[in-house]
């Protein structure tokens, strides 16, 4: 798609619901797309609708091989409730048992670099395989998430996987999230009602405090809020 193709695309799915971009995506890609979730409360309210559209909508995730109980309880709820065969994407374990090896199992906690390595190795490595081949994914991100997110679009080109990236709660709020999981009966992490408005990794993740941002227990010893993502979602300015 051109330039001036995704702006009126854009255009038009602004004007209308999740749903809307949900069912575009599935008629312009078919199979060919598929939603990329860490089983946040964005992610299961997405699936549903997606799911509802698409009986068949492909749902993938990445398995840090860290990450929370409960998140490993949702998947076996939403497998149930779906009907779903989750698509789960490992790290390569050479290249973990490398990284341990040299920097120990909680690196993290000495410095970016050492956080940005782990993410790559868990996360960023990993993402790169199970979007290979996709025509486009599917995210949970929000403009009110902050930092960079506050511009992205709802259809974007990801440069860096070389396919589209859609967004369809782009410019809903946490709120319009929480309603729509909860009118629905969505199973969802139980997390989100102990403080942990964001998920990541256990030991990189804790519950917010009153008044704080919503990613502000994602990576909080790091100073910098700008630097609080683990490269999977690096944003390209949008293009208007």
């Amino acid at each position: 798609m051109s330039r001036a193709e995704l702006k009126t695309i854009n255009a038009r799915l602004e004007a209308g619901t999740p749903q809307d971009t949900l069912n575009w995506v599935d008629e312009t890609f078919g199979s060919e797309a598929a939603q990329m979730s860490s089983f946040g409360l964005e992610d299961q309210a997405l699936y549903h609708m997606y799911w509802t559209i698409n009986p068949n909508a492909r749902l993938m995730t990445l398995d840090t091989l860290r990450l929370p109980t409960e998140t490993y309880s949702l998947f076996d709820q939403t497998k149930l409730r779906y009907g779903v065969e989750v698509e789960f994407f490992y790290p390569d374990m050479s290249a973990v048992t490398d990284m341990v090896k040299e920097r120990g199992n909680n690196l993290f906690y000495r410095g970016v670099e050492n956080r940005k390595l782990c993410c790559g190795i868990r996360k960023v490595e990993p993402l790169g395989r199970a979007l290979s081949g996709l025509h486009a994914w599917i995210t949970g991100l929000r403009r009110d998430q902050g930092m960079d997110r506050g511009s992205i679009d709802i259809v974007e080109w990801d440069e860096a996987h070389g396919n589209h990236k859609v967004n369809p709660l782009a410019n809903w709020s946490f709120e319009q999230v929480r309603d729509f999981v909860d009118a629905n009966e969505i199973p969802y992490n139980e997390l989100h009602d102990q403080g942990y408005p964001s998920l990541g990794c256990a030991p990189c993740t804790r519950a917010v405090e009153p008044g704080e941002d919503i990613r502000a227990g994602r990576w909080w010893w790091e100073s910098d809020p700008n630097a609080k993502e683990c490269g999977i979602h690096t944003v390209v300015p949008a293009q208007r």
